[in-house]
């Protein structure tokens, strides 16, 4: 493993991802690892809850798009170091005056949130552990887990929102209704651990001191449950949301973020991204929003810490 560690503890297998200096960024690498060690603790009968959580100052910035970005121009040596699937290596290598063909973009992210959703699809729980910040495509992973526990002073939300993204594994509705879905992804805002609580989106927003306390507590209180009524349990639950329609919006969320990469202001976005850092067009993006640069954001602008690689 490259990306993240794996060990289990009796009855729960922690996934840790562990690329701290890059901020837990996504990349090709980091997602097939996330959905093998989820098969693995899936596969495994010992295993009855799984903790999902990040190495360093947050659990997740996104995905690490800083250097594809910023080499615009310059894809061909991109490509030469990279996965073809790779939306970092997409991302640098397609030129706005050529053609576009969305299909071969879809079939890049759609194969992400399949793996994203491994998490949602595994047959046991899965307890995701939030500190620090989860923007952008990090959100994919908390949302796609049963259960969020986020630190009160954290940050959670999706900037992209703002131009260059759609949430591919679009779980937002369902986690938090259409209204409220709908006030984050207008403004691209964030919310607090502790907001997050009081809209339903986190099960425990504790003290970032407490954060691993109450995570533990949770899921060996889980862990207590024999197996196959864990399963019954999710599978149960899990029924309405897939009934509510979500593999079909996710095909449209998919879509939508394609398509939002190749947007004028999409474009534009890149550009700028190529000519002054990914930082400083992630600054631009969000200053408006009183949020420049990752700073914390959100309905009450709670004093989350942000990634200012996130994408």
């Amino acid at each position: 493993m490259e990306t993240m560690t794996y060990a289990v503890d009796g009855r729960v297998a922690r996934i840790t991802l562990n690329r701290p200096e890059r901020g837990n960024g996504l990349t090709r690498a980091l997602i097939d690892e996330l959905a093998a060690r989820v098969e693995q603790a899936d596969l495994d009968p010992a295993v009855h809850v799984i903790l999902l959580s990040g190495n360093g100052k947050g659990f997740c910035g996104g995905y690490d798009l800083v250097d594809s970005a910023e080499g615009l121009g310059g894809g061909g040596e991109l490509a030469a170091s990279g996965s073809p699937l790779d939306p970092a290596v997409m991302a640098a290598n397609h030129d706005p005056t050529g053609t576009w063909d969305p299909m071969v973009d879809y079939a890049m992210m759609s194969r992400n949130v399949k793996a994203f959703m491994s998490l949602f699809e595994c047959t046991k729980p899965v307890v995701c552990k939030v500190h620090g910040f989860c923007v952008a495509g990090g959100t994919d992973l908390a949302l796609c887990s049963d259960l969020l526990v986020i630190a009160d002073d954290a940050k959670i939300g999706y900037p992209p929102a703002r131009v260059w993204g759609s949430p591919t594994t679009s779980l937002w509705a369902g986690r938090l209704g259409p209204q409220r879905a709908k006030r984050l992804l207008f403004t691209g805002d964030c919310l607090s651990g502790a907001e997050a609580l009081e809209w339903g989106l986190a099960i425990e927003a504790p003290s970032a001191d407490q954060l691993d306390a109450r995570a533990e507590d949770l899921v060996r209180r889980i862990a207590r449950t024999p197996l196959n009524q864990l399963q019954m349990m999710k599978l149960l639950v899990n029924q309405q949301t897939v009934a509510q329609g979500l593999p079909a919006t996710q095909l449209i969320g998919t879509v939508f973020d394609g398509i939002a990469r190749h947007t004028a202001e999409g474009y534009a976005f890149q550009q700028q991204a190529a000519h002054d850092g990914f930082r400083e067009a992630v600054r631009a993006r969000d200053e408006p929003y009183g949020d420049a640069g990752g700073a914390p954001s959100g309905v009450t602008r709670a004093r989350g810490t942000g990634a200012d690689r996130s994408s």
